[in-house]
């Protein structure tokens, strides 16, 4: 290691050539640190005033539903896993009646809408767009998403 490299203060345990014990004992690292931990610590709240981990569950169980009934009634869409076990409830997976250059069009017609942002699938996946179900999702939004996807497949289908 280089002398005299800088190094972010997460990785700094050392002070004046003495072991910072302070970091152990829950001391401030920099502001962004403190910032983040009042995030985890609202969310926290939050789920456990929504009912704790089995709420959590049941609200992404619920987006699934919506895709799920989504995929039931067009067959020119459909789950990227294709045994329902087997299927997430948080990142859903989908595959389209598309090729691969017409899924790439699919996903910049919504998000040039406004509609749908980073629905692209994994990069070393096959082509397929994937639906954000977790538990921060509105089920609401989950349903007003799927009509915009039926009118962007026909869009680039046509």
């Amino acid at each position: 290691v280089p002398e005299n490299r800088p190094l972010p203060k997460v990785f700094r345990l050392t002070k004046k050539g003495k072991l910072e014990a302070g970091i152990f004992k829950g001391a401030t690292i920099n502001t962004p640190s403190m910032l983040a931990v009042e995030d985890y610590i609202d969310a926290l709240q939050w789920a456990d005033s929504i009912g704790g981990v089995q709420s959590l569950i049941q609200l992404s169980m619920d987006n699934l539903k919506v895709v799920e009934d989504f995929v039931d009634t067009h067959d020119w869409i459909d789950f990227l896993a294709k045994d329902p076990t087997t299927r997430s409830s948080t990142s859903v997976c989908l595959t389209l009646d598309l090729s691969a250059d017409q899924i790439k069009e699919f996903v910049k017609v919504l998000e040039s809408e406004g509609v749908a942002f980073d629905i692209g699938g994994y990069r070393d996946a096959p082509p397929s767009i994937r639906i954000w179900c977790g538990s921060t999702v509105e089920k609401a939004d989950v349903e007003a998403l799927m009509p915009w996807l039926e009118w962007a497949y026909h869009q680039v289908k046509n």
